[in-house]
């Protein structure tokens, strides 16, 4: 419920550790990572009441991941509407309760996040090598679509990820922290779409040449994607601009717009065995920093 108003209807598989673990078999999982509800980040509540909310989150979240007997792991929030308290939140989040990365909405409170003024955040998450999943939230161009409610997530998610993604390219954050691990949400949206016209721009406006520096289709070869893009030409494609390296297993479970057989579309979109065990397991284990699960 969002001021009084049905927002989403949920299942409990959302919350309850043993009916998320009983379907793991159905989506041919053995481990899964589990965040928040993008709309649980509450960027737009007042700062204390956003703390607040993450600081709760955070220990739910760590909660199933205890119960899980060590089929879950947990990513946190942070209220980033207050860097100070973003910045104490993210050690808590991981020493105290262990969770294994942070996820960032593709804008906070519409300043999205490639902007200098979250540049004390990743750094922070380098220097206590916590991995950054963005996920979109209260995107750009709702005023553009067409149709019912349900657009948002279809068409506008896409697309904010999409401008997120390439804030990061041209606010050069990537060379600020270099050693930044940061994933994206619905294989990137559309940023796979604009690295043409981004890397053709170097040639025409000094301007953008200036604010790029390094070509766009290398710089993207250090960032992550999930694999939730519902097709296997797509996914194809993006193995092919992003690389094999850089891509996860999404599922956007336990929500009705998801993928119902993640482990069986790898399989069917014609690669190999190497790059599938590349996508089903590899690269999120290096992503996350693990190697004991």
């Amino acid at each position: 419920m969002i001021d009084g108003k049905n927002y989403r209807t949920v299942s409990d598989h959302c919350w309850s550790t043993s009916r998320r673990l009983a379907d793991f078999q159905e989506l041919g999982l053995s481990l899964q990572v589990i965040s928040p509800m993008p709309e649980l980040l509450g960027y737009w509540l007042p700062a204390a009441d956003g703390a607040l909310l993450a600081r709760y989150m955070n220990e739910q979240i760590a909660a199933m991941v205890a119960e899980s007997g060590g089929r879950l792991l947990g990513m946190g929030t942070v209220p980033l509407q207050d860097m100070n308290l973003a910045l104490a939140e993210l050690p808590h989040l991981k020493h105290s309760l262990g969770l294994v990365g942070v996820e960032v909405g593709s804008n906070i409170n519409g300043t999205v996040i490639g902007d200098l003024a979250f540049d004390p955040f990743f750094e922070a998450c380098v220097d206590l090598d916590i991995p950054v999943f963005v996920h979109a939230l209260r995107p750009a161009g709702m005023d553009r679509l067409v149709g019912p409610a349900p657009l948002q997530q279809i068409l506008a998610y896409p697309t904010d990820v999409g401008l997120a993604a390439a804030s990061v390219l041209t606010s050069g954050l990537l060379r600020r922290h270099p050693r930044l691990r940061i994933a994206f949400s619905h294989g990137g949206g559309t940023l796979a779409s604009l690295l043409p016209r981004l890397r053709q721009s170097m040639s025409v406006f000094p301007a953008i040449a200036e604010c790029l520096v390094l070509d766009p289709a290398e710089q993207v070869r250090s960032m992550y994607f999930d694999t939730l893009v519902f097709d296997g030409p797509m996914l194809r494609h993006l193995v092919n601009v992003f690389g094999a390296t850089q891509l996860m297993v999404g599922t956007d479970y336990p929500f009705n717009f998801r993928d119902q057989k993640p482990m069986q579309r790898l399989e069917q979109s014609g690669f190999d065995a190497t790059v599938i065990e590349q996508l089903s397991h590899l690269n999120a284990r290096r992503y996350l920093g693990i190697t004991n699960h």
